[in-house]
């Protein structure tokens, strides 16, 4: 089975493309460019890298969130318009699961955590054990001080993942010392991770059928309620 993993749900964006688990091609860009202007054109890089067409993928792969608002919506319509035509089945993965793909070539817990403004970090853990990513907990918003306090008493490797890892670590550091900042090739989420996550849990609906989670309501929401 082939299939095309997307990632945009914050700065950074990436594509990936697997045959099965064999990852054959992937693009990843951190500039901080707009997605909707270089999403498409990574996923025609990845699939002339792969020596593929459209038309030959199976199934598609997408970050639902959280994240950002506009990043999570630019990536779900994209691969929802990819995948109509041919009716070809899709996944929304959990973008903080998916940062966790990057360690499964050790025994460790992962804090994936997401800068969400206000104070606060969108954040889940997970234990990887003998490469399987096992969830502990659920996908959230809390603020850093709550979510550092759940690393004390765990043993063994801990490394934070996402672009809220740095602003955290000094919190986790404090009660861990055994939690570490992973370097930047490892930290941020890809479509790599969403691919594999993909292929793990299956989940896969019709492009109609996928939706997007975020965690919490967009800032205009929270704006609109204050208001009301």
């Amino acid at each position: 089975m082939k299939l095309l993993a997307v990632d945009s749900s914050a700065k950074s964006a990436g594509v990936a493309v697997f045959d099965g688990e064999k990852l054959v091609s992937e693009c990843f860009v951190n500039a901080s460019l707009t997605h909707s202007r270089t999403l498409m054109p990574m996923v025609d890089y990845a699939l002339s890298q792969a020596d593929l067409k459209i038309e030959n993928i199976d199934s598609f792969a997408v970050s639902k969130g959280p994240g950002s608002f506009t990043g999570v919506r630019i990536g779900v319509a994209a691969v929802k318009g990819l995948a109509f035509p041919g009716g070809k089945p899709c996944a929304g993965v959990s973008t903080l699961e998916a940062m966790a793909y990057n360690f499964t070539d050790e025994d460790c817990t992962v804090f994936s955590l997401m800068d969400a403004r206000r104070s606060q970090v969108y954040t889940a853990s997970f234990e990887v054990k003998g490469g399987k990513v096992i969830r502990l907990s659920e996908d959230s918003a809390q603020s850093i001080e709550t979510v550092s306090a759940k690393a004390a008493g765990i043993k063994g490797k801990i490394y934070l993942a996402g672009d809220g890892a740095a602003l955290s670590y000094d919190a986790f550091a404090a009660v861990n010392p055994a939690v570490i900042l992973p370097a930047e090739n490892r930290r941020y989420q890809r479509a790599y991770g969403v691919g594999l996550a993909a292929l793990a849990n299956g989940g896969f609906v019709s492009p109609e059928a996928l939706e997007i989670a975020y965690v919490r309501p967009s800032q205009a929401e929270r704006e609109l309620k204050e208001k009301e």
